[in-house]
């Protein structure tokens, strides 16, 4: 079974801006590009967040079980980025062109 992959708008090094969902108004650069999933992994940080939390650095923090190992003989829990479906951000540039002229339209 052939699983098709498809062609995204973003790629991976792009500097991107969430547009829609609980990570919204949230700029990173894309990390990754999930095809199968038409989805994206940001990197990067919220700058809005003062504190040195892991969890609110992260664009959009998933929670990961560590399991008892014998380098994590407690296990634990980890904080990892998630991934944003790719309709849900738009390039910085073409964000910033898009505000400029809604600006503009309302004066």
């Amino acid at each position: 079974m052939k699983v098709e992959t498809k062609r995204l708008h973003i790629r991976s090094g792009d500097e991107v801006v969430v547009i829609a969902g609980s990570a919204k108004g949230r700029r990173g650069k894309v990390k990754e590009v999930l095809n199968k999933k038409a989805a994206v992994v940001l990197e990067g940080s919220d700058e809005r967040s003062k504190e040195n939390d892991e969890k609110r650095r992260l664009v959009k923090p998933v929670l990961h079980h560590l399991t008892k190992s014998q380098q994590n003989p407690e296990g634990g829990l980890l904080w990892l980025e998630g991934s944003i479906h790719s309709s849900n951000v738009m390039k910085v540039e073409e964000f910033e062109r898009r505000s400029a002229k809604r600006s503009k339209e309302t004066r």
